[in-house]
């Protein structure tokens, strides 16, 4: 029988308390070797509007694969850019344990991962955090942020101030034109499905560290070369190589991935301006869809719950 856990069930279980170190724990696996993912294969249904992303991964605590529908036509409507379905299946004997909604997955692992990140580089007394975009991954990341830094001061702008508003309103944060809202900033994300580069490297202050987390094509930036060409930390060289336009178009040199830094073969100064670019790795979804499939195991209640025969 098969699992199938929906987002209300998996909310329930999914915390950020475990999902930052267990994001730590899968990407110190895949950049140390024991993780095998292909990089993503993106399907052009329409271009800049349809997207179908196809994510296979085999770890060892999970195997299984995620299917993304970006959407970037839905920006604005009740229906969300980013929806998913993640399968995971046992690794020893590849019985099928759970098909999972991924959308919160996808949401919060994505967060996650910046937060450990940001733990690594981050500078010591950071106060003032800037959220460039507010939509999902802007709420996402605040809250995963809060779990690994005391924020005093919170930022936001959006190409759309009327939602800047809205979100600084709900978050108790201050709506700010952009290069004031990055100007002195510590810690900040960049959260957009930008075409053209907004964020100017010469607003940033020495040792602020960038969370750069959308526009997910070869040729769309968020950054200009000013930016990326400060000490650059990616989740994969693979696949940003591919997939990232910030580091494609700029030709960045990568001092490291983000498992090196969990693992602590790589080590960087926290004084140093930072930036990590995250495109989103299969190997994160199926360990947060094992991390969720064990917690709900555990549970004894099964409400939104159902079992499916194979």
């Amino acid at each position: 029988m098969v699992l199938t856990l929906t987002e209300a069930a998996i909310a329930r279980v999914l915390k950020y308390e475990q999902l930052i170190p267990a994001m730590e724990e899968a990407l110190s696996a895949f950049s140390g070797g024991r993780v095998i993912q292909p990089v993503r294969n993106m399907l052009t249904i329409e271009e800049g509007k349809r997207f179908l992303g196809i994510m296979p991964a085999a770890a060892e605590h999970g195997i299984g694969a995620k299917l993304v529908c970006f959407f970037p036509k839905n920006a604005g409507t009740n229906v969300p850019t980013h929806l998913a379905v993640i399968m995971l299946f046992e690794p020893e004997t590849g019985k099928p344990l759970a098909f999972l909604d991924g959308r919160l997955i996808t949401e919060m692992r994505t967060a996650a991962v910046s937060a450990a990140v940001t733990k690594y580089l981050v500078p010591d007394g950071s106060k003032v955090l800037t959220l460039l975009g507010s939509g999902v991954q802007a709420h996402a990341h605040l809250q995963a942020l809060r779990h690994i830094g005391n924020f005093e001061e919170v930022r936001v702008w959006s190409r759309t101030m009327d939602h800047a508003r809205r979100f600084a309103e709900l978050h108790d944060a201050t709506a700010m034109d952009l290069e004031p809202a990055v100007r002195g900033a510590d810690v900040l994300v960049t959260a957009t499905n930008a075409v053209e580069p907004f964020l100017k490297g010469e607003w940033l202050k020495q040792g602020a560290h960038v969370n750069a987390v959308g526009s997910p094509r070869p040729t769309w930036r968020e950054l200009d070369d000013a930016a990326m060409h400060n000490t650059l930390v990616v989740d994969s060289r693979e696949a940003v190589l591919k997939e990232s336009g910030d580091v494609i178009l700029s030709k960045a040199a990568i001092s490291a991935e983000a498992g090196e830094l969990f693992a602590g073969s790589k080590k960087l100064r926290r004084s140093e301006t930072t930036i990590f670019k995250s495109v989103g790795l299969a190997v994160e979804d199926i360990a947060t869809a094992r991390l969720v499939y064990d917690a709900i195991e555990g549970r004894s209640a099964r409400e939104d719950v159902t079992e499916s025969p194979w």
